[in-house]
């Protein structure tokens, strides 16, 4: 048995994203009511006129008179109401000053129109393409004024916490193999080894152990990831290294040298490069968020989808939490930790994002948030553990996550299953 490490976590805190909550938001919310929101509809009909007018004459002062292929692509909060409003607009406006809009085949430009925002303005920006390389952009934005309103309801969510594995040696991420009423399958990886355990009269039995081949030493703040996969049982991303298992039974492992990028989702298509020698993503992804291929270094990763695009939530390296939506990379400092994933559920919006908190290594928990447009809202109360964090992993059918923390008063590493119920 390896003894228990004794390094600090992988999920050492960022800097300055402490706790710092005003008020009586330090306190406990009662039970019974709890801060929970809904999106309020506008009640007036905005003008998009002058917004219409300023980018189409900043996209005619590109492109001349002439024949453009305009798309618009709605990347915001805004409604298909407003958003078809918006694009049928802009062609008006780029008609009055001798810009006909005509299909691609027949255009001499094209226009690329993203309707994104931030938290205080709508920003539209247009990509001009003309001729070979040709390329420009410009932009413009306006006040919003629909932001959204929240309100006092009687049904919180809450987190659940189901034991799943506990071991002297660091565990990295637990996968559930099979599960009927709970699970009775599982996948251990710790940094040499993945062993299967089969839960059988009563009690957990270890099936196999697989050993994972190595040249070179770990770094400090060992992490590694499990992923399901079809054809076979199980890839497994390291730093520095990628292993997979055979399909047939007895399991073999087979390990490589690896600079792989780690799949950040299995629900939406994103992988980010990590640093074989640190603890932290290098801020390369592929294939990307639209176009945005990159961002700050990150330690996790979460996806919010909308019906338009995908919101992702990076925790920086930098202390600040990165939102991209494939136009925009903007920065908040939200006092988390550096642990974040996703869960797909049937409350609230339907997902939310599960953050850790920046605590110390003698109490750590989690909190469920909604991002109604850039800015979070707690729905749930903390879920404590008896220690840090050090993995937060979104399992594989997005509904639930894998959690583990190191237990302050035993030393030992426990994992956890986490899933968001709705009300108490």
């Amino acid at each position: 048995m390896i003894s228990p490490q004794r390094n600090a976590v992988y999920n050492s805190l960022i800097a300055e994203m402490r706790p710092s909550l005003p008020g009586s938001s330090r306190r406990s919310l009662p039970c019974v009511l709890v801060l929970w929101f809904s999106m309020i509809s506008a009640s007036f009909a905005a003008d998009w006129v002058a917004p219409e007018q300023e980018l189409a004459r900043k996209i005619a002062a590109a492109t001349g008179p002439g024949a453009v292929a305009v798309d618009v692509v709605n990347r915001s909060s805004l409604g298909k109401k407003d958003a078809d409003e918006i694009s049928r607009g802009l062609r008006t406006q780029l008609e009055a000053l001798g810009v006909r809009t005509v299909k691609p085949e027949q255009a001499a430009a094209t226009v690329q129109v993203s309707l994104s925002e931030n938290l205080q303005s709508y920003v539209w920006l247009a990509e001009i393409h003309q001729g070979a390389g040709d390329f420009s952009v410009v932009m413009i934005s306006t006040q919003r004024l629909d932001a959204p309103a929240f309100v006092i309801q009687a049904a919180p969510l809450t987190i659940r916490k189901i034991p799943l594995w506990v071991q002297e040696e660091r565990i990295l991420d637990v996968a559930v193999l099979e599960e009927a009423t709970a699970p009775s399958h599982i996948a251990v990886l710790d940094p040499e080894r993945v062993a299967l355990y089969r839960f059988s009269n009563g009690r957990w039995q270890q099936e196999q152990a697989l050993s994972i081949a190595h040249a070179r030493s770990w770094p400090r703040d060992m992490r590694g990831r499990l992923v399901m996969r079809q054809d076979h049982l199980l890839d497994v991303y390291l730093p520095g290294v990628f292993c997979q298992s055979s399909g047939s039974v007895p399991l073999s492992l087979s390990c490589r040298e690896s600079d792989d990028p780690w799949p950040l989702s299995s629900l939406v298509p994103l992988a980010g490069f990590f640093a074989p020698t640190r603890n932290f993503f290098t801020g390369v992804l592929s294939p990307g968020i639209g176009k945005q291929t990159s961002t700050a270094k990150f330690y996790s990763a979460a996806p919010l989808p909308r019906p338009n695009y995908t919101l992702w939530v990076f925790a920086g390296v930098d202390g600040q939490a990165h939102l991209l939506d494939g136009v925009s990379d903007q920065t908040a400092r939200l006092n988390w930790g550096s642990d974040l994933a996703s869960v797909k559920s049937s409350c609230g919006s339907g997902w939310q994002v599960l953050a850790s908190r920046a605590g110390d290594d003698s109490g750590d928990a989690v909190r469920a948030y909604e991002f109604p447009d850039r800015e979070p809202v707690p729905v749930s109360e903390p879920l404590e553990f008896g220690g840090g964090v050090t993995a937060l992993w979104t399992e594989g059918k997005g509904g639930t996550a894998i959690a583990v923390s190191r237990n302050a008063e035993t030393g030992n590493y426990e994992a956890f299953r986490l899933a968001v119920a709705c009300g108490q």
